[in-house]
Protein backbone atom coordinates (compact mmCIF):
# COMPACT_ATOMS: atom_id res chain seq x y z
CA UNK A 1 0.00 0.00 0.00
CA UNK A 2 1.54 3.55 -0.50
CA UNK A 3 0.32 6.57 1.57
CA UNK A 4 0.66 10.28 1.23
CA UNK A 5 0.48 12.99 4.16
CA UNK A 6 2.38 16.23 5.16
CA UNK A 7 5.36 17.02 7.71
CA UNK A 8 2.87 18.28 10.27
CA UNK A 9 -0.56 20.08 10.14
CA UNK A 10 -1.38 21.14 6.73
CA UNK A 11 -1.07 24.52 5.67
CA UNK A 12 -5.19 25.27 4.41
CA UNK A 13 -6.01 23.60 7.64
CA UNK A 14 -8.27 26.38 9.88
CA UNK A 15 -7.39 25.30 13.64
CA UNK A 16 -3.88 24.78 14.80
CA UNK A 17 -4.07 21.78 16.86
CA UNK A 18 -3.42 18.43 16.27
CA UNK A 19 -6.66 17.27 16.29
CA UNK A 20 -7.89 19.76 13.69
CA UNK A 21 -5.00 18.75 11.85
CA UNK A 22 -5.76 15.22 11.54
CA UNK A 23 -9.17 15.59 10.68
CA UNK A 24 -8.29 18.10 7.77
CA UNK A 25 -5.52 15.60 6.74
CA UNK A 26 -9.10 12.71 6.12
CA UNK A 27 -10.50 15.61 4.67
CA UNK A 28 -8.20 15.74 1.81
CA UNK A 29 -8.15 12.38 1.23
CA UNK A 30 -4.72 11.71 2.33
CA UNK A 31 -4.11 8.71 4.45
CA UNK A 32 -0.36 9.57 6.25
CA UNK A 33 0.72 12.72 8.93
CA UNK A 34 4.02 13.03 10.48
CA UNK A 35 3.43 15.18 14.31
CA UNK A 36 6.05 17.47 14.57
CA UNK A 37 7.85 17.72 18.10
CA UNK A 38 9.82 20.73 17.12
CA UNK A 39 10.63 22.04 20.80
CA UNK A 40 11.40 20.23 24.02
CA UNK A 41 11.83 22.54 26.51
CA UNK A 42 10.60 21.57 30.18
CA UNK A 43 8.88 23.08 33.33
CA UNK A 44 9.57 21.81 36.38
CA UNK A 45 7.64 21.01 39.13
CA UNK A 46 7.57 18.96 42.81
CA UNK A 47 4.89 16.27 42.41
CA UNK A 48 2.38 17.18 44.95
CA UNK A 49 -0.50 15.03 47.38
CA UNK A 50 -2.61 14.05 44.21
CA UNK A 51 0.23 13.21 42.01
CA UNK A 52 1.52 10.49 44.47
CA UNK A 53 0.76 7.05 43.48
CA UNK A 54 -0.10 7.97 39.82
CA UNK A 55 1.76 7.04 36.92
CA UNK A 56 2.96 10.18 34.18
CA UNK A 57 0.20 8.74 32.02
CA UNK A 58 -2.19 9.68 34.84
CA UNK A 59 -1.82 13.00 35.45
CA UNK A 60 -4.34 15.08 33.77
CA UNK A 61 -3.37 18.21 32.02
CA UNK A 62 0.09 17.66 31.57
CA UNK A 63 2.93 15.48 29.44
CA UNK A 64 5.61 14.68 32.11
CA UNK A 65 8.43 13.05 30.10
CA UNK A 66 10.67 12.72 33.14
CA UNK A 67 10.91 11.99 36.55
CA UNK A 68 13.90 12.60 38.75
CA UNK A 69 14.26 10.64 42.20
CA UNK A 70 16.55 11.96 44.90
CA UNK A 71 18.23 9.50 46.09
CA UNK A 72 21.94 9.11 47.99
CA UNK A 73 24.17 9.33 45.11
CA UNK A 74 22.40 11.71 43.57
CA UNK A 75 19.23 12.18 40.86
CA UNK A 76 17.75 9.13 39.12
CA UNK A 77 15.74 9.93 36.28
CA UNK A 78 13.82 7.79 34.39
CA UNK A 79 10.73 8.09 31.74
CA UNK A 80 8.13 5.45 31.40
CA UNK A 81 4.71 4.58 32.00
CA UNK A 82 5.11 1.81 34.33
CA UNK A 83 6.68 3.44 37.90
CA UNK A 84 4.62 5.37 40.08
CA UNK A 85 5.24 9.12 41.33
CA UNK A 86 6.53 9.18 44.96
CA UNK A 87 6.37 12.01 47.63
CA UNK A 88 9.27 14.17 46.47
CA UNK A 89 9.88 13.39 43.05
CA UNK A 90 10.80 16.25 40.58
CA UNK A 91 8.06 16.15 37.50
CA UNK A 92 9.45 17.45 34.43
CA UNK A 93 6.77 18.46 31.53
CA UNK A 94 6.81 19.71 27.93
CA UNK A 95 6.35 23.72 27.86
CA UNK A 96 4.24 23.38 24.75
CA UNK A 97 3.37 19.98 23.98
CA UNK A 98 1.27 18.87 21.19
CA UNK A 99 -1.59 17.92 23.28
CA UNK A 100 -2.58 18.55 26.83
CA UNK A 101 -2.09 14.90 28.24
CA UNK A 102 -1.42 11.08 27.53
CA UNK A 103 -5.35 10.54 27.60
CA UNK A 104 -6.14 12.93 24.98
CA UNK A 105 -2.97 11.40 22.65
CA UNK A 106 -4.81 8.09 23.08
CA UNK A 107 -7.64 9.50 22.24
CA UNK A 108 -6.33 11.27 18.83
CA UNK A 109 -4.48 7.96 18.10
CA UNK A 110 -8.00 6.03 17.97
CA UNK A 111 -9.09 8.74 16.06
CA UNK A 112 -6.87 8.28 13.55
CA UNK A 113 -6.83 4.59 13.15
CA UNK A 114 -10.46 5.25 12.83
CA UNK A 115 -9.55 7.61 9.66
CA UNK A 116 -7.13 5.04 8.13
CA UNK A 117 -4.22 7.85 8.75
CA UNK A 118 -0.61 6.43 9.48
CA UNK A 119 0.66 8.53 12.25
CA UNK A 120 4.67 9.42 12.43
CA UNK A 121 6.66 11.87 14.96
CA UNK A 122 9.61 13.58 13.87
CA UNK A 123 12.15 14.57 16.67
CA UNK A 124 13.38 17.73 17.09
CA UNK A 125 15.68 18.75 14.28
CA UNK A 126 19.09 19.38 15.90
CA UNK A 127 20.33 15.85 17.22
CA UNK A 128 23.95 15.23 18.06
CA UNK A 129 24.35 11.52 18.28
CA UNK A 130 28.18 11.50 17.72
CA UNK A 131 28.68 13.93 20.77
CA UNK A 132 30.41 16.48 18.52
CA UNK A 133 29.25 19.70 20.50
CA UNK A 134 28.36 17.58 23.75
CA UNK A 135 24.75 17.49 23.12
CA UNK A 136 24.30 13.35 23.14
CA UNK A 137 22.89 13.11 26.16
CA UNK A 138 19.97 15.88 25.66
CA UNK A 139 19.41 13.88 21.80
CA UNK A 140 18.77 10.64 23.40
CA UNK A 141 16.50 12.53 26.02
CA UNK A 142 14.88 13.77 23.17
CA UNK A 143 14.72 11.07 21.34
CA UNK A 144 13.27 8.98 24.33
CA UNK A 145 10.92 11.38 25.04
CA UNK A 146 9.41 11.59 21.61
CA UNK A 147 9.07 7.87 22.20
CA UNK A 148 7.11 8.02 24.84
CA UNK A 149 4.46 10.67 22.77
CA UNK A 150 4.43 8.53 19.68
CA UNK A 151 3.69 5.43 21.94
CA UNK A 152 0.60 7.20 23.12
CA UNK A 153 -0.83 8.35 19.40
CA UNK A 154 0.19 4.57 18.31
CA UNK A 155 3.12 6.23 15.64
CA UNK A 156 5.17 3.25 13.87
CA UNK A 157 8.21 5.70 14.08
CA UNK A 158 9.96 8.93 15.56
CA UNK A 159 12.18 10.21 12.68
CA UNK A 160 15.55 11.88 13.97
CA UNK A 161 18.48 13.09 11.92
CA UNK A 162 21.76 12.06 13.46
CA UNK A 163 24.04 15.01 13.89
CA UNK A 164 27.24 16.49 12.27
CA UNK A 165 30.86 14.36 11.95
CA UNK A 166 32.52 17.71 13.40
CA UNK A 167 36.26 16.97 13.35
CA UNK A 168 36.03 13.31 14.25
CA UNK A 169 36.82 10.45 11.50
CA UNK A 170 33.58 9.44 9.68
CA UNK A 171 33.90 5.86 11.40
CA UNK A 172 34.90 6.86 14.85
CA UNK A 173 31.49 9.28 14.44
CA UNK A 174 29.87 6.40 12.95
CA UNK A 175 30.71 4.13 16.06
CA UNK A 176 29.27 6.66 18.28
CA UNK A 177 26.08 7.12 16.74
CA UNK A 178 25.62 3.44 16.79
CA UNK A 179 26.17 2.82 20.69
CA UNK A 180 24.01 5.62 21.56
CA UNK A 181 20.91 4.73 18.89
CA UNK A 182 21.98 1.13 20.60
CA UNK A 183 21.10 2.91 24.07
CA UNK A 184 18.08 5.41 23.04
CA UNK A 185 16.78 1.38 22.12
CA UNK A 186 17.60 -0.14 25.34
CA UNK A 187 15.61 2.63 27.18
CA UNK A 188 12.69 2.08 24.80
CA UNK A 189 12.49 -1.76 25.69
CA UNK A 190 12.81 -0.66 29.53
CA UNK A 191 10.00 1.85 29.25
CA UNK A 192 7.97 -0.61 26.54
CA UNK A 193 7.70 1.52 24.11
CA UNK A 194 6.56 -0.09 20.80
CA UNK A 195 7.80 2.73 18.25
CA UNK A 196 10.96 1.80 16.04
CA UNK A 197 13.19 4.63 15.80
CA UNK A 198 13.27 6.33 11.95
CA UNK A 199 17.28 7.20 11.16
CA UNK A 200 16.58 9.88 8.45
CA UNK A 201 19.22 10.42 5.12
CA UNK A 202 20.79 13.70 5.28
CA UNK A 203 21.19 15.83 2.33
CA UNK A 204 25.03 17.70 3.53
CA UNK A 205 28.16 16.07 3.68
CA UNK A 206 29.54 16.74 6.83
CA UNK A 207 26.33 15.27 8.39
CA UNK A 208 25.73 11.83 9.01
CA UNK A 209 23.04 10.10 6.99
CA UNK A 210 24.54 9.09 3.80
CA UNK A 211 22.39 5.65 2.51
CA UNK A 212 25.23 3.51 3.39
CA UNK A 213 25.82 4.53 6.50
CA UNK A 214 22.28 4.38 7.82
CA UNK A 215 22.10 0.74 5.84
CA UNK A 216 24.92 -0.43 8.18
CA UNK A 217 23.54 1.63 11.54
CA UNK A 218 20.18 -0.52 10.83
CA UNK A 219 22.21 -3.86 10.34
CA UNK A 220 23.99 -3.01 13.71
CA UNK A 221 21.41 -1.92 15.73
CA UNK A 222 17.75 -3.83 16.13
CA UNK A 223 14.88 -1.67 15.97
CA UNK A 224 16.72 0.91 13.88
CA UNK A 225 15.46 1.56 10.21
CA UNK A 226 16.19 3.61 7.50
CA UNK A 227 14.09 6.90 6.14
CA UNK A 228 14.75 7.53 2.46
CA UNK A 229 14.73 11.32 2.18
CA UNK A 230 14.81 11.09 -1.32
CA UNK A 231 15.52 15.18 -1.55
CA UNK A 232 18.42 14.62 0.66
CA UNK A 233 19.93 11.39 -0.80
CA UNK A 234 19.27 13.23 -4.50
CA UNK A 235 21.63 16.43 -3.07
CA UNK A 236 23.78 13.96 -1.43
CA UNK A 237 24.76 12.27 -4.33
CA UNK A 238 24.69 15.85 -6.76
CA UNK A 239 21.60 14.53 -8.35
CA UNK A 240 21.48 11.12 -8.95
CA UNK A 241 17.81 9.54 -8.62
CA UNK A 242 16.50 11.01 -12.31
CA UNK A 243 15.32 7.53 -13.94
CA UNK A 244 13.04 4.60 -12.54
CA UNK A 245 15.82 2.50 -12.29
CA UNK A 246 17.86 5.03 -10.26
CA UNK A 247 15.34 4.87 -7.39
CA UNK A 248 15.00 0.96 -7.54
CA UNK A 249 18.96 0.64 -7.07
CA UNK A 250 17.56 2.90 -3.65
CA UNK A 251 14.73 -0.16 -3.10
CA UNK A 252 17.08 -2.53 -3.67
CA UNK A 253 19.44 -1.21 -1.27
CA UNK A 254 17.30 -0.71 1.75
CA UNK A 255 15.11 -4.01 1.51
CA UNK A 256 16.68 -5.95 3.93
CA UNK A 257 16.73 -3.03 6.37
CA UNK A 258 13.31 -1.61 5.72
CA UNK A 259 11.35 -4.43 8.05
CA UNK A 260 9.06 -4.85 4.98
CA UNK A 261 7.52 -1.33 5.68
CA UNK A 262 9.63 1.79 3.81
CA UNK A 263 9.35 5.25 5.24
CA UNK A 264 10.21 7.86 3.00
CA UNK A 265 10.24 11.72 2.64
CA UNK A 266 9.88 13.62 -0.93
CA UNK A 267 9.94 17.20 -1.97
CA UNK A 268 11.84 19.36 -4.56
CA UNK A 269 15.34 20.76 -3.44
CA UNK A 270 18.10 23.00 -4.54
CA UNK A 271 21.62 21.47 -4.14
CA UNK A 272 25.24 22.22 -4.93
CA UNK A 273 28.57 20.78 -4.49
CA UNK A 274 27.08 17.39 -2.93
CA UNK A 275 24.93 19.75 -0.25
CA UNK A 276 21.35 20.57 0.02
CA UNK A 277 20.69 24.45 -0.17
CA UNK A 278 17.21 24.28 0.50
CA UNK A 279 13.47 21.99 -0.22
CA UNK A 280 11.27 23.93 -3.08
CA UNK A 281 8.00 22.50 -4.23
CA UNK A 282 8.20 19.11 -6.05
CA UNK A 283 7.24 21.62 -9.79
CA UNK A 284 10.53 23.77 -9.22
CA UNK A 285 13.23 21.02 -8.47
CA UNK A 286 15.13 18.62 -10.69
CA UNK A 287 13.72 16.12 -8.22
CA UNK A 288 10.91 14.69 -10.23
CA UNK A 289 8.18 12.05 -8.73
CA UNK A 290 7.11 10.68 -12.05
CA UNK A 291 9.92 8.55 -12.27
CA UNK A 292 9.37 7.10 -8.51
CA UNK A 293 5.66 6.52 -9.48
CA UNK A 294 6.97 4.89 -12.33
CA UNK A 295 9.05 2.24 -10.44
CA UNK A 296 6.21 2.18 -8.01
CA UNK A 297 3.77 0.54 -11.06
CA UNK A 298 6.15 -2.04 -11.83
CA UNK A 299 7.17 -2.86 -7.88
CA UNK A 300 4.67 -3.54 -5.22
CA UNK A 301 5.90 -1.66 -1.84
CA UNK A 302 4.62 -0.82 1.45
CA UNK A 303 5.18 3.04 1.17
CA UNK A 304 4.78 6.04 3.55
CA UNK A 305 5.60 9.12 1.33
CA UNK A 306 5.65 12.48 3.34
CA UNK A 307 5.64 15.70 2.05
CA UNK A 308 8.18 17.77 3.24
CA UNK A 309 7.99 20.64 0.68
CA UNK A 310 7.33 24.11 1.81
CA UNK A 311 3.61 23.44 0.31
CA UNK A 312 3.32 20.71 2.53
CA UNK A 313 -0.26 18.87 1.78
CA UNK A 314 -0.68 20.54 -2.16
CA UNK A 315 2.33 18.39 -3.03
CA UNK A 316 1.46 15.29 -0.94
CA UNK A 317 -1.93 15.64 -3.22
CA UNK A 318 0.07 16.21 -6.19
CA UNK A 319 2.11 13.33 -5.58
CA UNK A 320 -0.94 11.07 -5.24
CA UNK A 321 -2.51 12.66 -8.59
CA UNK A 322 0.65 12.00 -10.47
CA UNK A 323 0.94 7.96 -9.83
CA UNK A 324 -2.88 8.33 -10.43
CA UNK A 325 -1.68 9.49 -13.80
CA UNK A 326 0.91 6.91 -14.25
CA UNK A 327 -1.31 4.06 -13.30
CA UNK A 328 -4.46 5.24 -15.64
CA UNK A 329 -2.03 5.30 -18.33
CA UNK A 330 -0.73 1.81 -18.07
CA UNK A 331 -3.68 0.72 -17.90
CA UNK A 332 -5.69 2.62 -20.35
CA UNK A 333 -2.77 2.16 -23.22
CA UNK A 334 -1.33 -1.42 -22.64
CA UNK A 335 1.61 -2.40 -24.16
CA UNK A 336 0.69 -5.11 -27.29
CA UNK A 337 3.42 -6.50 -29.05
CA UNK A 338 3.00 -5.82 -32.88
CA UNK A 339 2.60 -9.15 -34.88
CA UNK A 340 5.16 -9.83 -37.39
CA UNK A 341 3.89 -10.34 -41.02
CA UNK A 342 5.92 -10.98 -43.90
CA UNK A 343 5.96 -8.78 -46.83
CA UNK A 344 3.32 -9.48 -49.40
CA UNK A 345 5.22 -9.01 -52.49
CA UNK A 346 4.01 -6.44 -55.22
CA UNK A 347 1.89 -7.81 -58.09
CA UNK A 348 3.35 -7.10 -61.78
CA UNK A 349 1.35 -5.15 -63.91
CA UNK A 350 0.79 -6.38 -67.50
CA UNK A 351 2.15 -4.08 -70.42
CA UNK A 352 -0.12 -2.87 -71.86
CA UNK A 353 0.78 -0.86 -76.03
CA UNK A 354 0.14 2.47 -75.47
CA UNK A 355 -2.81 3.65 -77.82
CA UNK A 356 -2.78 6.48 -80.50
CA UNK A 357 -2.86 10.15 -79.63
CA UNK A 358 -6.34 11.19 -80.25
CA UNK A 359 -6.43 14.28 -83.26
CA UNK A 360 -7.27 17.66 -81.40
CA UNK A 361 -10.27 19.77 -81.94
CA UNK A 362 -10.06 22.73 -84.11
CA UNK A 363 -10.07 25.67 -81.86
CA UNK A 364 -12.92 27.95 -81.58
CA UNK A 365 -12.32 31.34 -83.03
CA UNK A 366 -12.94 33.96 -80.24
CA UNK A 367 -16.25 35.83 -80.51
CA UNK A 368 -16.51 39.80 -79.77
CA UNK A 369 -18.24 40.64 -77.17
CA UNK A 370 -21.25 43.92 -77.80
CA UNK A 371 -20.96 46.44 -75.72
CA UNK A 372 -23.71 46.59 -73.22
CA UNK A 373 -26.47 48.73 -73.93
CA UNK A 374 -26.21 52.37 -72.17
CA UNK A 375 -29.30 53.30 -70.31
CA UNK A 376 -30.66 56.56 -71.32
CA UNK A 377 -29.76 59.40 -68.64
CA UNK A 378 -31.72 62.28 -67.88
CA UNK A 379 -29.76 65.73 -69.21
CA UNK A 380 -29.79 67.82 -65.90
CA UNK A 381 -30.28 71.54 -66.62
CA UNK A 382 -26.88 73.09 -65.10
CA UNK A 383 -27.10 75.22 -61.93
CA UNK A 384 -26.89 78.99 -63.30
CA UNK A 385 -30.37 77.79 -65.15
CA UNK A 386 -31.92 76.68 -61.97
CA UNK A 387 -31.06 79.32 -60.05
CA UNK A 388 -32.45 81.97 -62.45
CA UNK A 389 -35.62 79.65 -62.72
CA UNK A 390 -36.44 80.24 -59.04
CA UNK A 391 -35.20 83.80 -58.83
CA UNK A 392 -37.61 84.58 -62.09
CA UNK A 393 -40.19 82.57 -60.03
CA UNK A 394 -40.39 84.93 -56.65
CA UNK A 395 -40.45 87.91 -58.95
CA UNK A 396 -43.86 87.26 -60.57
CA UNK A 397 -46.31 89.29 -58.67
CA UNK A 398 -49.29 87.22 -57.77
CA UNK A 399 -52.48 87.04 -59.34
CA UNK A 400 -55.06 89.71 -57.84
CA UNK A 401 -58.34 88.26 -56.03
CA UNK A 402 -61.63 88.56 -57.51
CA UNK A 403 -63.10 91.22 -55.42
CA UNK A 404 -66.63 89.69 -54.00
CA UNK A 405 -70.02 91.82 -54.05
CA UNK A 406 -71.56 93.29 -51.18
CA UNK A 407 -74.45 91.02 -49.98
CA UNK A 408 -78.01 93.06 -50.04
CA UNK A 409 -79.79 93.47 -46.47
CA UNK A 410 -82.94 91.68 -46.52
CA UNK A 411 -83.64 94.97 -44.26
CA UNK A 412 -84.80 98.14 -45.62
CA UNK A 413 -83.35 101.37 -44.76
CA UNK A 414 -85.87 103.52 -43.19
Amino acid sequence: MIRFGPSGIPLSCKGRTLRDGIEDVHNLGLTAMEVQLVRVNLNERFASEEDVGHTIREIPGELIVRVGRPEDHGTMFFSDFQRAIERGDILYSLASGIAHDYVELEELGEIARELDIELTLHAPYYMDFADVDGLAAKSMDSAVWGGLLAHALQARLVVTHLGRYGDLDRQLALERVKDNLAAVRERFKGARLSPWIGAEASGLQEVVGGLDELLWLAKQVKGVVPVLNFAHLHAREGGLLRRPEDFQAVFEKAEKAADGHFHAHFSGVEHAGGNEIRYTPIKKGDLRFEPLAEYLLTSPVDLTVISSSPLLEHDAMYMRVILDRVVAKKVGKPEIPEPIIEPVPKPVKPVVAPRPAAKKAPANKPTKKRPAAKRPTKKRTPKRARRKKRASAKRRPARPRAKRSPKRSSRRRR
